[in-house]
């Protein structure tokens, strides 16, 4: 017999903004991390992090970033950087980012290079003008697809990807196999709590023939 453990549930009708993202960031987990970084028009590169993050489809290639501005509506510099050059590059953050990472999540302003108070090395983009920081294992440089605005102050970037930088150690370029353990990527959780991915395991989702057979089998096995 199945035990099952008690929920409590909890309307988000009745919550107000803060309580519903406490309860969204703490069960929503672990979540991905997007270091985001852009260039003015002018040309001045910005840097930030985001964990309301991920890949939606491969086909196109398209990733979605939810992007809070100011509660005056007024642009963060990555939002308003994506609107008016249309590019932007991912960085996945591994372990060894972390700490230059939440150096970009200060609340600097927009006269402030976060790059080079991380002391983040970067290069110029391949495929998008925006740079691209060498100790990130991978970075996906990406296009502006569509912007949803789903409240005064919060919309969702979606880009598209044009090409990816993998660290050459992490990647075998012949059967495009990723090394997770290389790519020793960090998670967000609830309030300020990260989650590494070393501890894996691998669950290869059965056939529908596989499973009538085990079923066969676990009846004999109860007969």
């Amino acid at each position: 017999m199945t035990n099952h453990k008690q929920h409590t549930h909890f309307d988000f009708a009745k919550l107000t903004e803060r309580e519903r993202y406490k309860i969204l960031i703490g069960t929503v987990i672990p979540r991905p991390i997007a270091l985001v970084t852009t260039v003015s028009k002018d040309g001045k590169p910005n840097a930030g992090p985001f964990s309301f993050f991920n890949v939606l489809t491969h086909d196109p290639a398209i990733v979605a970033i939810g992007v809070e501005n100011y509660s005056d509506m007024r642009f963060k510099d990555t939002a308003r950087n994506i609107r008016e050059t249309g590019e932007f590059t991912v960085h996945i953050c591994d372990d060894a980012l972390v700490d230059q990472m939440e150096v970009c999540a200060i609340k600097f302003g927009p006269e402030v290079d976060e790059l080079s108070e991380a002391g983040l090395v970067t290069v110029p983009g391949q495929m998008v003008r925006s740079p691209r920081i060498l100790a990130a294992p991978a970075a996906l440089e990406c296009r502006r697809h569509t912007t949803l605005q789903v409240g005064p102050a919060r919309e969702i970037i979606l880009g598209e990807v044009l090409g990816v930088h993998v660290r050459s150690d992490a990647v075998n370029p012949a059967n495009l196999h990723i090394d997770q353990q290389r790519m020793d990527a960090v998670g967000r959780m609830g309030g300020h709590t990260y989650a590494r991915t070393r501890d894996q395991f691998d669950i290869k989702t059965l056939t529908k023939e596989e499973w009538a057979l085990r079923q066969q089998l676990s009846n004999v096995a109860t007969a």
